[in-house]
């Protein structure tokens, strides 16, 4: 398709970012990486979740860049793309709260600590596995830090 061919359906470049943006999220929540609602979540779902969300991100970086970094100066999701970022979040919150995840510090310290294993493994060893290796450890950290089970 041709630059011109795509503005018949897109008014700007932050159209395409958006619907873009929009396409991830949407891959992203069709991730089957929770157990049934309400149901108890163990370490090892949750080493599972964090595994689904490497292997996801590394698949595709640009699109992983997209979603999580401020690639593109200047652009914003629209709040109908955004809306499905929210849900991601919310439903990963959910369940690593069904985990005993809480504190809203130890929230913060798993999505760094996952979301930087996956820049790592990206920037610095694209289709190997040296960081995708450290994944069960990191989430046993994160696990005994907050005193789960």
């Amino acid at each position: 398709m041709t630059a011109p061919a795509l503005y018949a359906y897109f008014a700007s470049k932050d159209e395409i970012f958006d619907a873009m943006f929009a396409d991830g999220q949407r891959a992203m929540l069709e991730l089957d990486y929770t157990p049934g609602e309400g149901e108890p979540v163990t370490r090892a779902e949750l080493r599972h979740g964090a595994r689904m969300f490497f292997d996801f991100c590394t698949a595709d970086p640009v699109r992983y860049q997209l979603m999580f970094q401020r690639v593109v100066p200047g652009f914003v999701p629209s709040e109908e793309s955004y809306a499905l970022a929210v849900r991601n979040y919310e439903r990963f919150s959910a369940a690593v709260a069904r985990a005993g995840v809480r504190d809203p510090r130890h929230l913060d310290l798993w999505t760094a600590l996952v979301t930087g294993l996956t820049d790592q493994q990206i920037s610095n060893d694209p289709g190997g596995d040296r960081w995708g290796r450290l994944l069960d450890e990191a989430v046993d950290l994160l696990c005994d830090h907050a005193g789960l089970p």
